[in-house]
């Protein structure tokens, strides 16, 4: 069962005398657990709708047009907890004293589908693998690893074998899509590990359309942890040589690349970042992985029709983790500047919260985007970068861009827009 929240004015539910607090039992003999199985059921042109209002039930017949909303908004899902201990897990790299959400590990294939988040799969059971299947959940985003038994066990922190690569197979058998990701893990998961995953792997194709490799990160909060150490500069250049022709080969199997490494590679290691065709449907740009190519390309598209003066001087304070910032002057900064009436002071910032290894913008915290700020000539405006807060507009260390502002006397705006869209934004500061 699941409860309606709010009823839309005119639509059918509205007209059929639904309430909210009323709870939604089936759809046509389907049992109703969440919002999917609600969309996915409520989509036929006729439905019986079972309805319970406190202890009395009611079915409602509903004739409409296929895919037709009848007006109903539900409770939102409560995301399933990882039961894994993986042995790089940002959650256990948190410090002490954090607000509770801080701490909770979500491994919900539900969640996988909606909105991207990686799954390990090792506890879904065959009755949610057959629901995936029938109700095409598809893509779904699978942390991988590694297929090896023992080294996959490792990294995830798990006892028993957890039977992958069966899962894999009823999977895409089933019409699912499914993107891979692999954190590196320099000794345990490279190497012939490496090697076997990504082969393990391919025999899926394009069941399983795409791997993300991602360099593992490390906080400076591991007391009693498990013993791991970040990529030198060396190793990251290695492994940019290995997977170029790693993925040459793969070019000419499957007509794509199949293997993709997320940007953080070739930014610690001093690389150019690669060209547009290197990420081919850009798979897992979410994921770090040609999310800097994407932004420039679209930059460079749209400057030729940004204006060439702001009404008026506007000074400013650009905030980004250290890890942007070289890409974000070389590529997008040089050429704002040339917008009369634009003053840009670009500010990385370096995580001392969590540690200078540490380097992307969505982990840093509001205290130290405080510090680094307060050392700088003041401006107009300082611009945060996306997801930076929660949905309750908190940095990580529940400061708020309020709390910022009060300290600065400057206006602090989180900026998630089209880069493209920035002069008109910066427009609206200077009317």
């Amino acid at each position: 069962m699941i409860e309606i929240t709010q009823i839309h004015p005119g639509t059918i539910a509205q007209d059929l005398g639904l309430r909210t607090g009323d709870k939604v039992v089936r759809i046509n003999d389907h049992p109703i657990n969440d919002q999917i199985d609600f969309r996915y059921y409520a989509a036929e042109e006729a439905i019986d709708l079972l309805i319970q209002r406190g202890a009395e039930q009611f079915i409602f017949e509903i004739e409409k047009q296929i895919h037709e909303d009848i007006g109903i908004e539900l409770e939102e899902m409560q995301m399933k907890s990882c039961g894994n201990a993986c042995i790089f897990c940002f959650v256990f790299q948190n410090p002490k004293g954090m607000r509770k959400a801080m701490y909770f590990k979500d491994e919900d294939f539900r969640f996988s589908f909606l909105y991207g988040h990686y799954v390990t799969l090792t506890t879904v059971s065959d009755e949610e693998l057959q629901r995936i299947v029938a109700q095409q959940l598809s893509p779904l985003y699978v942390s991988v690893h590694a297929t090896e038994p023992q080294i996959r066990r490792l990294l995830l922190g798990i006892k028993r074998e957890d039977n992958l690569l069966e899962k894999i197979d009823f999977l895409v058998k089933g019409g699912i899509e499914l993107h891979a990701q692999i954190v590196l893990c320099p000794g345990l998961n490279d190497g012939p590990v490496f090697d076997r995953t990504v082969a393990d792997l391919q025999r899926f194709y394009p069941g399983v359309r795409s791997i993300a490799v991602v360099p593992v990160g490390l906080t400076r909060h591991r007391k009693n942890l498990y013993s791991l150490r970040i990529h030198t500069r060396e190793e990251l250049l290695d492994m940019i040589r290995y997977t170029d022709g790693m993925r040459r080969q793969k070019k000419r199997e499957l007509g794509e690349w199949f293997v993709y490494l997320a940007d953080e590679f070739f930014i610690k290691a001093g690389s150019d970042l690669p060209e547009h065709d290197y990420y081919d449907q850009f798979y897992q740009i979410e994921n770090g992985v040609g999310e800097f190519r994407d932004m420039i390309d679209k930059f460079n598209a749209a400057f030729p029709g940004m204006p060439a003066a702001l009404a008026r001087p506007l000074r400013l304070i650009w905030v980004t983790g250290t890890l942007a910032a070289e890409n974000l002057e070389k590529h997008i900064l040089t050429k704002l500047r040339r917008i009369k009436n634009l003053d840009i002071d670009l500010v990385p910032v370096r995580n001392s919260f969590y540690g200078e290894d540490i380097t992307i913008s969505g982990l840093l915290v509001g205290e130290d985007i405080l510090r680094h700020l307060k050392e700088r000539k003041p401006g107009d405006l300082v611009l945060l970068p996306p997801r930076i807060l929660n949905h309750d507009g908190l940095f990580l260390d529940n400061l708020k861009p309020e709390d910022l502002e009060r300290s600065l006397g400057m206006p602090c705006i989180v900026y998630d827009q089209p880069i493209g869209n920035l002069p008109e934004f910066l427009g609206g500061f200077c009317a």
